[in-house]
């Protein structure tokens, strides 16, 4: 299948959608090109998946830059067919689920069409056979997370959250672009297929190459919010709910996970880059689940738990040997798609209904609605990793990908630990979230009575529709193991085992208080307002960077004004003085002392110049 127009439907779609519908009143075009381009885009790419089609190098328009040749082609085959159709299923649920979350929302048709354009950008990446192509998604990504972060402008949390998000992917996308274009300097091709080749290939320059892969994986720390990174994420709550959905669960943060398995046998044989890769996941797993664990918001603590588990798939690449591949981590990040779009979408209901997403606010808000009940069950489920569902089922090949890089040279065992001690607090933190959502709340509180409305509130059949897709993916879509999409081999029984235990002993701390308490206010109630903070990772960055950055710009515009802007000051005082003079002697005037005073400031003037040059 030519993956041209799944990448253009979407794209034309948002071009569209800036011009019609802008007016609340005819919303329905908006809508309609949404859903529509969605859908279609997700058709093509099943239809293609399912027909078993080889793969294919569809041809771009290409161009010669001199000596670099530019062919901007897309890849089509199995795997990326597999990534794209959850790229695209996610963003169908996401449009379907926003035309009725922000129906009342006057810049709604901007919001869709920047959906839209988000989707064409992920699924570009996703298809991209083309340096060029990789970097053009992966900024056009960013400046849409920044659009939909900050979509509802006028508040100043939003504006904030949105240009923190931007100013820091930004900073860490000028190492993503130079290690681009090293590597195709290098080849002398743009292609996907010729840089790999020419860098994993026996004459490489392996310096070169560690120092590209080590810019290019900074790129993909930043726009995954891995540590030292890893603070914008949760401040991006502060846009709509569909539009968290779809930056956490399969765009943007999953982006670098596709774009290191294209280059995976170069960074294989890049062995720093991979120790740097290994360190920032592994503590960004644990680091991301404890803060996860002590969040009193709990859509924060989503936000959190998308963290840890972007370092869960980043971790696979971070230590799989050449022979596993990198499909361990594509297959989570097809599993995480589903059951963070799940959780994400089911919880935006949920505040809804409640009023808000504090863990005080949104208590027992699931008791009484079953399909939020049940797509919290199944959504928390696997992200806890247990057996049989989707997430549970990734995890394990990615436990077991670190496992066999455990015993080769590199942060192996570093991740197999980082690794184990986060399936012990994920399984703590969903067990938390499972009973703050479904707890019985006593009738007559504030409490009780969110519940009591919860209860009578209509689910629109849309929500109900979208969340019972996901809820059945959730609990089969490891079936796609039969399919050829992922070669990720066979689990180990021993370490089901293991990692079934783990799971128990998180569950048990996490219900040592009782089924009635909060459990991050038995276990860490001196963390909750530390990690509610990030840390103190703001703080840190304006001691690091706003405010040197800040000083210097009173520096430079103090010499600006100061020192540069005399020249110009004394010119026109010099000019001023000569047209006076002139004037009066024009005019037959006889010079008084105030022209010697202004021919002395003059010389003076005149003489300062000279020194300071």
């Amino acid at each position: 299948m030519n993956p041209w127009p799944v990448v253009a439907l979407p794209a034309l779609a948002s071009l569209i959608g800036l011009f019609a519908g802008q007016d609340l009143r005819d919303q329905r075009l908006a809508k309609g090109l949404a859903v529509g381009a969605s859908a279609a885009s997700l058709v093509l790419v099943v239809l293609a998946w399912v027909s078993g089609a080889e793969p294919l190098e569809a041809a771009g328009p290409g161009v010669a830059a001199g000596e670099l040749s530019v062919p901007l082609s897309l890849l089509s085959d199995s795997t990326r067919l597999a990534v794209g159709a959850v790229v695209a299923l996610v963003a169908l649920c996401v449009q379907a689920y926003s035309a009725v979350y922000l129906r009342t929302d006057d810049r709604y048709a901007r919001f869709a069409a920047t959906v839209s354009l988000f989707t064409a950008a992920m699924l570009l990446v996703v298809f991209s056979g083309d340096l060029v192509l990789t970097v053009l998604g992966w900024e056009v990504m960013g400046w849409c997370s920044y659009l939909l972060i900050g979509h509802w402008s006028r508040r100043h949390s939003a504006r904030r959250a949105a240009h923190k998000a931007f100013l820091v992917t930004r900073v860490a996308d000028i190492g993503f672009v130079l290690g681009m274009v090293g590597l195709a300097a290098g080849a002398g091709t743009t292609s996907l297929t010729g840089v790999v080749d020419a860098w994993s290939g026996e004459g490489a320059d392996g310096a070169a190459r560690a120092v590209a892969m080590t810019l290019i994986v900074i790129g993909v720390l930043g726009k995954s919010a891995q540590v030292p990174f890893q603070d914008w994420l949760a401040d991006a709550m502060e846009g709509p709910t569909p539009a968290s959905a779809l930056i956490h669960a399969a765009t943007m943060v999953a982006a670098g996970t596709v774009v290191l398995a294209g280059l995976f046998p170069v960074l294989v044989l890049s062995h720093p880059a991979r120790w740097v890769l290994g360190i920032s996941v592994a503590v960004t797993m644990v680091l991301a689940a404890v803060l996860a664990f002590a969040q009193s918001d709990l859509k924060r603590l989503l936000a959190w738990s998308t963290v840890s588990q972007v370092g869960v798939m980043l971790s696979a690449l971070a230590v799989a040997p050449l022979a596993e591949g990198p499909d361990a981590g594509l297959f989570h990040l097809w599993a995480h798609a589903i059951f963070k779009a799940l959780l994400f979408l089911a919880i935006g209901w949920a505040s809804v209904i409640a009023g808000g997403t504090a863990a005080p606010t949104l208590r027992g808000s699931a008791t009484a609605i079953p399909i939020l009940r049940v797509s919290f069950l199944f959504g928390l489920l696997s992200l806890a990793g247990v057996p049989v569902v989707v997430g549970g089922l990734s995890k394990e090949h990615v436990i077991a990908a670190a496992w066999h890089g455990a015993v080769e040279p590199g942060p192996g065992l570093v991740v197999l630990v980082a690794l184990l001690l986060t399936v012990a607090v994920t399984a703590a933190y969903c067990t938390r979230a499972y009973l703050l959502l479904t707890a019985h709340v006593r009738s007559g509180d504030e409490g009780g009575r969110a519940v009591e409305q919860a209860g009578v509130a209509a689910v629109p059949p849309v929500v109900q529709v979208v969340l019972g897709g996901l809820v059945v993916l959730s609990a089969i879509g490891g079936l796609v193991l039969f399919t050829d999409a992922f070669d990720v081999g066979s689990a180990s029984l021993a370490w089901i085992a293991i990692t079934l235990l783990i799971i128990a002993v998180g569950v048990a701390a996490a219900l040592r208080g009782g089924l009635d308490k909060d459990p991050a206010q038995v276990l860490a109630a001196r963390l909750v307002p530390h990690a509610d903070a990030g840390l103190g990772a703001d703080a840190l960055y304006r001691a690091v960077a706003v405010t040197p950055v800040l000083a210097l710009a009173r520096v430079v515009a103090f010499l600006d004004t100061e020192v540069v802007d005399l020249y110009v000051r004394g010119t026109a005082v010099v000019t001023r003085a000569a047209g006076w003079a002139g004037a009066r002697a024009h005019h037959g005037e006889r010079p008084s002392s105030a022209i010697g005073l202004v021919l002395g400031a003059v010389v003076v003037l005149a003489l300062v110049g000279v020194l300071a040059s």
